[in-house]
């Protein structure tokens, strides 16, 4: 029988995303939140909500929720508690209904090691590799290669090395990522396929012996060996090559007595001649991505995952499964593609979604973006008949959405799915590399500099402070220039002003702000801006893009924030984090690049490195501590 409730064990978009299928099946859903999430979208629109007093991990408190709520099954989504055996058993003795697969699957194909050996006895080709505790990693050599949690996911823990000289600290850095977000430093290593493409095949079984794949996703788009694009199908496969794969896929699932939804994950080579693919690893969970599977096979993934929990067989076989159209995801990240990707942070002042594509979301004006969950906030997702006229529904759908108050990925989004490259169809999961700087933006547009010097000229009309964008040049005796100047000034009346953009005229313009949107004309264009502010910045939004710009500018140009500092020797967090490590003291003699701190954020670490030689003459963090964006870390003063 199907169960009456169903408690979530999760937050954000997947949280909100599973109550909308629990909502159409008449299940009621029961959320559960951390205090941060008080008023969060997923709280909002559960029919239940239970406080956990201490956090998403606290398993015996979900399961307690779950109990005192009347529900009958918990669904972990992913991430969390997602690919936990030990949560799955707890749930089987508590008398609640795990949706997903069994313990031991879990268990087996949640341990990379493990999982290569046994699909390998199941005929399914695996790469190359050494792994803990049998081998020693130190001694591998054959280059590239990829280091990698035995226990992790989602690229974290992920290293790439060149050559045998970067073992030592790789084999530091992942160990210490695997402890901290997996609990098992396990490590293995394995042979990097160069220009690989990523595609997994989706599978879904019940407990009646019946399994079948859904198809496969293309997921080679990937920054930091995280995925932010996906399409299926993907544009490589044939359907010979399909069956292969797919048939591949079941027979890893079968290995383990697999139940439920889970998918299967192939590197394939790049390159000419005839398609070859190896086994990476097994999510024994619900993908991010399969929103795309969901689009062109016409399933619920989240129904079918709860019925085949209830018992129920089921409902087709392999050969009714076909794929209609084409379908492409695109996750929206608090990140500064500007800055290696680094997390972001701050609180939604403004928010815009389309309307006319799959938008799964958890966001919500007001809402705070921190550090402590990952920096996915949303997934746009479109449809189409064919692959092109996805993309371009894509892109249309991102260039409507926007988000004021945090730095995100969008404009980078739009970006890589115009590139030539991956309009073809060409992809890797190194494409994104090798043009980030072509991806990643550039300069403020004159047009929006002369907008913002619009908005802050009509709010500051009368103010004797005066022009808030005249200021000074940051020009210092003996050193460069603190950052590259922007300006934009305005003369006149706001709604018949001269501008002046980085001493150029655009000649005249205007501008007419209302309910948080400004139309602002600039030599006879006249373009629409979502603004908001908070106390230090005003936004700006256009076309999927966002742009801040401080209220009022410090007496020293090298406080304000982001701005790039120059010979000064002060050392400032690249993210909103925890420092993690802590690498020198004060009095340390250093040389410029030389590790001084780790800070993480969101299971994602960054290493602070010393200006220029010198002296460690201030340390102002210890280990756990929290900072901010642009925090003041240390002070490397130079060497007499």
């Amino acid at each position: 029988m199907m169960f009456d409730s169903v408690l979530i064990a999760n937050r954000g978009e997947i949280a909100v995303r599973i109550i909308r299928t629990l909502r159409a099946m008449a299940v009621r859903s029961v959320a559960v939140y951390g205090d941060a999430d008080r008023d969060a979208p997923h709280v909002r629109a559960a029919d239940l909500a239970v406080r956990l007093p201490r956090g998403y991990l606290d398993a015996g408190g979900i399961i307690e929720a779950a109990l005192e709520a009347g529900a009958q099954a918990v669904h972990p989504g992913y991430g969390f508690l997602a690919e936990n055996a030990d949560f799955a058993r707890r749930c089987a003795e508590a008398g609640l209904v795990f949706v997903g697969p069994p313990p031991g699957a879990i268990e087996a194909m949640g341990d990379k090691i493990r999982a290569k050996a046994t699909v390998a006895r199941a005929g399914v080709p695996v790469v190359p590799g050494a792994a803990e505790p049998g081998d020693d990693l130190l001694g591998w050599n054959d280059f590239p290669a990829l280091i990698k949690p035995s226990a992790g996911g989602g690229g974290k823990g992920m290293l790439l090395l060149r050559t045998a000289a970067e073992l030592p600290d790789a084999v530091e850095s992942a160990r210490r990522t695997a402890l901290a977000a997996f609990g098992d430093g396990t490590l293995l290593v394995e042979r990097f396929v160069e220009t690989p493409r990523h595609i997994e095949i989706q599978v879904m079984a019940d407990a009646h012996g019946n399994a079948v794949h859904l198809g496969e996703r293309e997921c080679s788009l990937q920054r930091r060996h995280q995925k932010i694009i996906e399409e299926a199908p993907s544009p490589l496969l044939d359907p010979a090559t399909r069956e292969r794969m797919g048939a591949a896929a079941v027979e890893a699932a079968r290995s383990v007595g697999y139940v439920g939804a889970g998918t299967v994950e192939f590197i394939v080579p790049g390159g000419p001649g005839p398609i070859e693919f190896f086994f990476m690893e097994m999510n024994t969970r619900l993908q991010v991505e399969h929103p795309v599977t969901e689009m062109v096979t016409g399933l619920d993934l989240v129904e079918l995952q709860l019925r085949v929990a209830a018992g129920e067989p089921l409902p087709f076989g392999q050969d009714a499964v076909r794929l209609e159209g084409h379908a492409v995801e695109a996750r929206v990240y608090a990140e500064d593609p500007s800055r290696d990707f680094l997390p972001t942070g701050g609180r939604v002042l403004a928010l815009r979604e389309p309307a006319d594509v799959r938008v799964d979301s958890g966001l919500a004006e007001g809402m705070i973006v921190g550090s402590d969950y990952d920096p996915m906030l949303s997934k746009v997702v479109a449809w189409a008949p064919d692959r092109e006229d996805a993309l371009r529904r894509l892109d249309r759908a991102l260039a409507s959405t926007a988000i004021l108050g945090v730095t995100t990925n969008i404009a980078f989004l739009r970006a890589l799915l115009t590139h030539p490259e991956v309009v073809a169809g060409r992809l890797d999961t190194g494409l994104v590399e090798r043009h980030l700087a072509d991806l990643a933006g550039g300069p403020v547009p004159d047009e929006v500099l002369a907008a913002a010097a619009l908005v802050f000229h009509s709010r500051a009309a009368g103010d004797p402070a005066g022009d808030p964008w005249d200021v000074a040049d940051g020009w210092r005796l003996g050193e460069r220039a603190w950052t590259d100047h922007r300006y934009a000034k305005v003369r006149g009346p706001a709604g018949d002003a001269e501008i002046e953009v980085n001493g150029r005229s655009l000649g005249r313009g205007g501008i007419e702000l209302e309910a948080g949107e400004a139309a602002v004309t600039v030599a006879g264009t006249t373009r629409r801006y979502l603004v908001a502010g908070d106390r230090d910045l005003v936004w700006l939004g256009r076309d999927g893009q966002a742009w801040p710009f401080p209220r009022h500018e410090p007496g020293d140009p090298g406080d304000r924030p982001g701005g790039a500092r120059t010979g000064d020797g002060v050392v400032r967090s690249p993210m909103p984090g925890t420092v993690l490590v802590v690498k020198a003291a004060e009095g340390d003699k250093v040389t410029a690049g030389q590790a001084l701190l780790i800070v993480e954020a969101m299971k994602m670490e960054h290493t602070v490195t010393a200006p220029h030689d010198g002296v460690v003459a201030e340390l102002r963090v210890r280990a756990g501590q929290t900072v901010e964006l642009d925090a003041v870390l240390a002070r490397v003063t130079p060497c007499e």
